[in-house]
């Protein structure tokens, strides 16, 4: 406990004071009349020398003290601004014994008239206080906040309350969820929550997160995607819906990838990839301006590491087309697994044993290509033995409409024409249920339940699935996800270590 009291007494000798004096540490019973800001903007309105009305009820955490005397100025700070506190022994009168005993990081009720000083501050002139919460534990360094970004990551709490430019950052994160909803509900999309926990993890290839359910004694796994359940949605009737929802998946952690992650997935009836990409655009521009600080001359134009992104427009391009830049001949030509398992070589890819050609282009794709495309680059058309859920493309089976969205070398969103074709998924569910039996442990298990619901009929449609924390990243300038979540996954640490 270390809250950094006047006087070099510690926070138990100050709480202890503050007791005998007659005020307690910790009071509930204070509602404030408005936020700071709104403060702030009734002083500007004021004229020189007027004051408000008495009685304007402000509250905050105390971020600076300053004690001159028989005057005492501290600033206090919330969610929306700073305000100036002006504590004066002639206006408190007994009460003033309590300014020598407030420190850096107490929360406190004021009660006064607003005002501004000479130098033209606005300022609450305070006539009564109320010690909200005595903070028994020192804040940051006002001036610099947290510098190590462990703890700024373990403790939160403390990297908001030390930093208005955090607070703001993470309001900003808001905006663009908002904006999200916001752009698919204006499209008459119906928001919905499906299952976290789930007897298959399926719509995605990865490892899920295995737990016990003990009451039916049997093992369920935390979803890795939210797409099947959304497809029943369509087989029910619905004809456009969405969910914005945490996902889990049991894999590394890196600068961009957390093991529990934010996923926006929408589907609409009677759609179809096209679609969805037009979808993506406006997701994705809405969201950038609303993201924008008020000042930006340009809402677009995003900084990603060293690089200036620009969401004014968006190229697509197939993805065949793209290796055949880069490769100098036609994947389409050359369609047989070792004369693509000799460009690999050649480019030093490594690949497994036994992939098909579908799978070696895709190898291919995203050793050579992916990292590379820089500006906004719908890539369209993938391999069918890499999308176990969308429909093929009509002129060419070997290929479905799929595409991902990539910006700064980083997928983006994921989008299909969604399969309908109950036999077909069937089929592909048997491979790769065949892949799963073989040690492919990322292989879409088979889900009877899904199939069953399609074969009931469901609409042609399109969906897509957006990373909403890489969105984040993008539209805030940040180089890593856990710089935009709130409470990142971290390894554990030893409890003495704490």
């Amino acid at each position: 406990m270390d809250s950094d009291s006047p006087g070099g007494r510690g926070p138990l000798d100050t709480l202890a004071e503050m007791n005998r004096l007659g005020q307690r540490g910790y009071n509930v019973d204070f509602s404030p009349d408005m936020a700071l800001d709104a403060a702030n903007s009734l002083v500007a309105a004021l004229q020189e020398g007027e004051h408000s009305p008495r009685g304007q009820r402000l509250a905050g955490r105390m971020v600076a003290h300053r004690l001159q005397g028989k005057s005492c100025f501290c600033h206090i700070e919330d969610d929306t601004a700073r305000l100036q506190l002006w504590l004066r022994k002639d206006v408190l009168g007994e009460a003033y014994s309590l300014a020598p005993l407030l420190g850096r990081g107490d929360i406190v009720g004021v009660t006064g008239e607003l005002m501004r000083t000479r130098r033209g501050e606005p300022t609450l002139l305070v006539h009564e206080i109320t010690v909200l919460a005595k903070a028994l534990r020192q804040l940051p360094e006002k001036y610099h906040g947290l510098v190590d970004p462990e703890v700024r990551y373990r403790k939160r709490y403390l990297d908001l309350a030390s930093s208005p430019e955090q607070r703001r950052h993470f309001m900003r994160r808001s905006r663009i969820v908002s904006s999200l909803r916001q752009t698919l509900l204006d499209d008459g999309y119906l928001e919905v929550e499906t299952p976290v926990l789930q007897t298959i993890a399926g719509g995605g290839a990865a490892r899920p997160f295995q737990t016990h359910w003990n009451a039916l004694d049997t093992d369920v796994f935390l979803r890795i995607a939210l797409e099947l359940h959304l497809k029943r949605l369509l087989v029910g009737g619905y004809r456009r819906v969405f969910e914005i929802g945490r996902v889990f998946r049991n894999e590394g952690l890196d600068s961009r990838h957390m093991p529990e992650f934010t996923m926006l997935e929408a589907y609409q009836a009677y759609s179809n990839y096209e679609g969805m990409r037009l979808l993506t655009e406006r997701l994705i521009v809405n969201a950038a301006v609303a993201a924008a600080e008020p000042d930006s001359p340009d809402p677009l134009l995003c900084v990603m590491g060293n690089r200036s992104i620009s969401l004014h427009s968006f190229a697509a391009v197939s993805m065949a087309d793209l290796l055949a830049e880069r490769l100098g001949f036609s994947v389409l030509d050359r369609w047989d697994s070792a004369e693509l398992a000799k460009a690999a070589a050649a480019h030093q890819v490594v690949l497994r044993e036994g992939m098909s050609p579908g799978e070696i282009m895709f190898a291919l794709y995203e050793a050579l290509i992916e990292p590379n495309l820089i500006k906004p680059t719908f890539v369209m058309d993938y391999p069918l033995d890499v999308s176990p859920l969308a429909r093929q493309c009509p002129g060419d089976p070997r290929f479905v409409e799929r595409f991902e969205l990539v910006m700064g070398g980083r997928e983006f969103v994921n989008a299909f024409s969604e399969l309908n074709d109950p036999v077909d998924q069937r089929a592909r569910f048997m491979q790769q249920a065949a892949a799963r039996a073989a040690g492919d442990a990322e292989a879409h298990p088979l889900d009877e339940d899904f199939l069953e619901a399609i074969e009931t009929g469901m609409p042609p449609a399109g969906g897509l699935g957006l990373g909403v924390d890489r969105l984040v990243m993008l539209l805030t300038g940040r180089d890593s996800i856990r710089e935009v979540l709130l409470f990142p996954t971290l390894r554990p640490i030893p409890h003495s270590s704490r």
